[in-house]
């Protein structure tokens, strides 16, 4: 699958080095967040590629609930497993999880159909900013730390109708931001489009963190580094 480059497999474990991260947050989600680069002081593996990994690995079923426990860091072994209690949980060597998996219904091995979804699922990701993070931080009066901007997954769920949905899209069709302090808890919505009709639902909830008064030049400075980043050749 096309996953292969950007993970390996080392005495039964996953690892995830900085670099196949890094890569498969630009080339596949279109991610150019500086947390994800590899000289990143706070560097993280994209949760993307941790729910990606998963999905390739136990299938794609009809209801998902994702929950996103710890940020993970580079190189870190990793364990893949679904446990008594029917949860599918990601651990390390410590036992910590950084993500689990609950799921019902029908399930799909087939490799084809599983990819279109991640495929579809992580360009939607990739919008996130500045798309449509920045129109609602800027509608609540809030911003980011624009030195350290973090957003984090906090849970994601899907509800397919069909998992034969040819040429998968996901449209967004609601989003909100409610700042809490210095954290601002956001909901994003989306429709699953194939063939023009509704295929399913998507739900995403982030967490953004060190909230500050908006300041319009500060987050111009951001979005040109985002599109500087993204316009630039990768290796």
């Amino acid at each position: 699958m096309f996953l292969e480059r950007y993970h390996s497999i080392q005495d039964g474990h996953v690892l995830i080095s900085a670099t196949q991260a890094s890569r498969f947050a630009k080339e596949v989600a279109g991610d150019f967040n500086p947390i994800h680069n590899p000289d990143a002081r706070r560097f993280c593996v994209p949760g993307d590629l941790l729910f990606a990994l998963l999905v390739s690995h136990f299938g794609l079923c009809r209801h998902m609930t994702f929950h996103f426990r710890s940020l993970l860091g580079e190189n870190v072994p990793l364990d893949f497993r679904e446990d008594s209690d029917g949860v599918i949980r990601v651990y390390d060597q410590k036992g910590k999880v950084y993500i689990e998996v609950e799921r019902s219904g029908e399930c799909t091995h087939d490799e084809t159909v599983i990819e279109n979804f991640i495929r579809c699922y992580v360009a939607a990701s990739g919008k996130n900013f500045p798309h449509t993070l920045k129109p609602l931080m800027e509608s609540e009066g809030v911003m980011f730390n624009p030195d350290r901007p973090m957003i984090m997954y906090q849970s994601m769920s899907l509800t397919m109708n069909t998992l034969d949905a040819p040429s998968p899209d996901l449209e967004l069709h609601n989003a909100d931001l409610k700042p809490e302090g210095k954290r601002g808890n956001v909901s994003l919505d989306y429709r699953l489009i194939s063939d023009s009709k509704t295929a399913g639902e998507v739900s995403k909830k982030l967490v953004v963190s060190g909230l500050r008064e908006y300041d319009s030049d500060a987050m111009d400075a951001v979005v040109e580094e985002f599109y500087r980043l993204k316009n630039r050749s990768w290796d």
